[in-house]
């Protein structure tokens, strides 16, 4: 097993916005909060689900990622907002810290 597939989540998400930021993408991810009675959510109005983050580029467009580990599994809920995102013709995909070369491919490549 290689170092990058045992690597946590939170790390992969962390070289993803690293990345991509570094790149001059725009990055949005919703952070879990504390409430008063000590549980941890995520504020959100509407459908769970989701995805992670929305990236975004001046010249590059807009891309939706839900980022797994490499044993982590997708909701349904989270399969089901990847297949409308899909059907209505976004960017959308699940990356995991196997497809790290695709993603630093994707983020860094030169538009022209």
């Amino acid at each position: 097993m290689t170092a990058w597939a045992a690597i946590t989540e939170k790390a992969w998400q962390s070289y993803v916005i690293d990345l991509a930021k570094y790149n001059g993408w725009h990055v949005f991810h919703a952070l879990p909060v504390k409430n008063e009675r000590g549980a941890w959510r995520t504020a959100t109005q509407g459908d769970n689900g989701f995805p992670d983050l929305v990236l975004a580029h001046p010249t590059r467009g807009t891309i939706f990622a839900e980022l797994k580990s490499t044993t982590g599994r997708l909701s349904k809920d989270q399969i089901a907002w990847i297949q409308v995102l899909y059907n209505s013709g976004a960017n959308v995909h699940v990356w995991r810290p196997a497809d790290r070369e695709r993603v630093t491919e994707i983020l860094t490549k030169d538009p022209t």
